[in-house]
């Protein structure tokens, strides 16, 4: 049997990929065990290492370093949105200074290095920590984001727009009604991608003395008097990091499954033409057979 892109796997094929399978397991597997073999010789799984984390002192450190990489995710969440959706609108106007300047900032800002955004705003401007890390961070995802909302805007059909226009629509409808609803799904993954990135680069927030979660995970893992615990540091922050990529990742399949579900997205019915003339004044009399 075939189908239209590709010839269905017999027998022998089959058990090449099953043989395949099974080798890469086994591949997989030796190499964890290799890295947990190292982790023990070199004492990682030591209690003097993993006693830190059941003092209540430590505990509330790394809540509170927690809470803190939420609010400047947070934060610079909501503000990259904004700015990403003010420069795209800056960037489709029809009035080209406008659209020129929009531009500038754009590439400007998706350029920069956002460590040196951040330094610059917490050196040069004297901000305080949170400021500058939410500034910096806002300035480059929201380029990125201008530039994924404006091609999404663009991906929309050519014959949409027309056919809006064409209804007596001002340009301020037709992007709120008919493109901007059409292009969020296909803007959907590459905004998660980059909220992904934003969280992740809150993490730079501890060169600045931010006191965010892998800060106050630096701080447990250069104490000497917990032997350096820097893989159980990084083996407990790690997996935290992961599951918030994770759930942001669930958030965007969750919004994108509810609309496909949305009434105003789904498609309607028609009923079938029946037959008569459509000529004007024909009165809807059927043709002589």
């Amino acid at each position: 049997m075939t189908t239209a892109l590709y010839d269905l796997p017999g027998p022998r094929a089959r058990q090449r990929h099953r043989l395949y399978g099974v080798g890469s397991t086994v591949v997989i597997l030796a190499l964890i065990g290799w890295i947990i073999y190292l982790l023990l010789v070199s004492g990682q799984f030591a209690a003097a290492k993993w006693t830190p984390f059941t003092y209540k002192g430590i505990q509330e450190l790394l809540l509170r370093g927690l809470g803190n990489t939420l609010k400047a995710f947070g934060l610079a969440a909501v503000l990259s949105l904004a700015l990403g959706g003010v420069l795209a609108t800056g960037r489709l106007s029809e009035h080209r200074a406008l659209r020129w300047v929009c531009t500038l900032l754009v590439e400007f800002f998706r350029a920069m290095p956002v460590l040196v955004m951040i330094f610059f705003i917490y050196v040069a401007l004297k901000a305080e920590p949170l400021v500058a890390l939410v500034a910096g961070l806002t300035l480059y995802n929201g380029s990125v984001l201008a530039e994924v909302f404006r091609t999404g805007v663009n991906s929309v059909d050519r014959g949409q727009r027309e056919a809006a226009y064409a209804l007596g629509m001002g340009k301020t409808q037709v992007m709120t009604h008919v493109l901007v609803p059409q292009a969020v799904r296909a803007m959907l993954p590459a905004i998660i991608s980059q909220l992904v990135v934003a969280l992740k680069d809150t993490s730079l927030g501890f060169l600045i003395t931010y006191e965010e979660f892998l800060h106050a995970g630096k701080l447990i893992a250069s104490n000497l008097d917990y032997d350096l615990p820097f893989i159980p540091v990084v083996m407990i922050i790690s997996p935290i990091y992961i599951g918030m990529c994770m759930l942001l990742s669930w958030l965007a399949y969750w919004v994108s499954k509810r609309q496909r579900r949305n009434p105003k997205v789904e498609a309607v019915e028609v009923a079938a033409p029946e037959p008569g003339t459509l000529l004007p004044g024909g009165g809807g009399h059927k043709p002589p057979a």
